[in-house]
């Protein structure tokens, strides 16, 4: 059974209180107490715990609207309902403005009362759920909760670790797949803006005409389709994180607003005619290299700087093999919590197996791989005849010959995986585990001819 309602009246009229008691008092789900005058009921709010309160607009010395604005102040929590027998169409806007849930006008009937509570309960289990989410949340994204123990992977834990409780805009630099959006979450939800929203968006999965609206948002008319306002990402989350994803895909001709956006924490939307102010904080993700295109005048230089407060380099999961057998078990463990099929670990060959592959599509593949070991495998135990066939046709590192750049690996691996499956961009995306507009944007940068089946 749920918790009662625990609610304040506040009036000074006795005979309104005294209504509001026998309307209440009888129901099951509901503790009431009582408040004649705004100071009794400030002292009786910070000594208890309300989920809402009945307020009269008129009361002797401090009235109504300045108790709502007061307790709004100190304990937003609080649902505030004004009752009022003088009730007209501005003074209710105007609670509801200063943070009123809802208005009762004197006289009130049972079923008004009822409608009103039923509203509050609705909005005190939503309030608990969300709660309980974000709890969730912040216990996922928990910098505990990384996943590594060599010495690049220390070193970027560190940076994150002294990062998370500045609210400086921070670049997060790594391949695809090494797990730059699970960082960012990381950096946000244990940082000072944990309680508001963390809004993620993929720069280079966004055509360029329409990357501005999402951003900034668009008035109504700005263009062609544009028939209602919409609010834009920054605008969303104001007061809380934008992480932009492959910032280093944004066109060149829509910097100087990002720019302006992160300079003076002001917006303008597409359409619009003067700027609003935004509040949030920027975390930005490339496998893109900035300072070469900084270089070759294909991104800002004041941007990138003002990205870049503080870089934290991701390192590939090649050069932190020795994190793969705690990876390996983190993922079991997650994949058995989600009801997969219980398996009690990797033979020594598979395992071995895991430890020599190059993984061009970084933690994300091997996610991939040992989940598809879960579902095809028959045994408790992943054996090598359980793992993708890349996995095992996969060379390994090579101690003696020339040392392959990460760019040849890539465009090698990418190669390779467009033979064997013939063009096939989905399956190839799958396999590496990133998305088909990703595994387009690296082919259109090697150069590569996708064949048509």
């Amino acid at each position: 059974m749920s918790r009662a309602l625990s609610l304040l009246v506040v009036d000074d009229d006795a005979s309104i209180r005294r209504i509001f008691r026998d309307i209440l008092a009888p129901r099951e789900d509901v503790e009431i107490q009582e408040a004649a005058g705004a100071e009794q009921a400030l002292a009786l709010l910070r000594s208890g715990t309300f989920d809402a309160a009945f307020v009269d607009v008129r009361m002797p010395g401090l009235g109504g609207m300045e108790l709502l604005q007061r307790v709004k102040r100190e304990r937003p929590s609080i649902e505030i309902v004004m009752v009022t027998a003088h009730g007209t169409i501005e003074s209710a806007v105007e609670a509801m403005r200063l943070g009123a849930a809802d208005y009762l006008p004197k006289p009130f009937k049972l079923d008004q009362v009822s409608l009103i509570l039923g509203r509050l309960r609705r909005v005190r289990r939503l309030q608990s759920e969300n709660e309980q989410l974000r709890r969730q949340l912040e216990e996922r994204y928990s910098p505990r909760n990384l996943v590594g123990l060599s010495s690049p992977m220390r070193r970027c834990a560190e940076i994150i670790d002294r990062v998370r409780r500045e609210d400086c805009n921070v670049l997060l630099l790594g391949e695809s797949g090494t797990g730059k959006e699970l960082l960012a979450r990381s950096i946000h939800y244990d940082g000072t803006r944990h309680e508001r929203l963390f809004v993620p968006i993929d720069c280079g999965a966004i055509a360029p005409s329409l990357l501005e609206s999402e951003l900034f948002g668009h008035e109504r008319g700005a263009f062609t389709g544009a028939h209602t306002r919409k609010a834009g990402l920054f605008e969303i989350a104001t007061g809380g994180t934008v992480f932009l994803d492959e910032v280093g895909e944004i066109p060149l001709e829509l910097q100087p607003a990002l720019l302006r956006a992160i300079e003076t924490k002001e917006i303008r939307p597409v359409g619009a005619t003067s700027y609003r102010a935004v509040d949030v904080r920027i975390l930005a993700a490339t496998n893109r290299p900035l300072e070469r295109m900084v270089a070759e005048g294909r991104f800002r230089r004041d941007l990138y700087y003002r990205l870049n407060t503080v870089t934290v380099p991701i390192p590939p999961l090649r050069d932190r093999r020795d994190d793969i057998p705690l990876l390996v078990d983190h993922f079991l463990r997650d994949f058995a919590a989600k009801g997969s099929r219980a398996v009690t670990g990797l033979s020594r060959d598979a395992l071995r197996a895991l430890e020599i592959y190059d993984w061009p599509g970084n933690v994300r593949e091997l996610r991939h791989a040992i989940e598809r070991a879960c579902a095809l495998g028959r045994g408790e135990e992943i054996g090598v005849d359980d793992l993708p066939p890349d996995v095992l046709r996969d060379p390994g590192t090579q101690e003696d010959g020339p040392v392959r750049s990460i760019a040849d690996m890539e465009r090698e691996a990418l190669e390779k995986l467009l033979r064997q499956y013939e063009g096939d961009t989905a399956r190839a995306a799958q396999i590496l585990g990133i998305d088909r507009s990703t595994l387009y944007r690296k082919v259109k940068r090697w150069g590569l001819r996708i064949k048509k089946s």
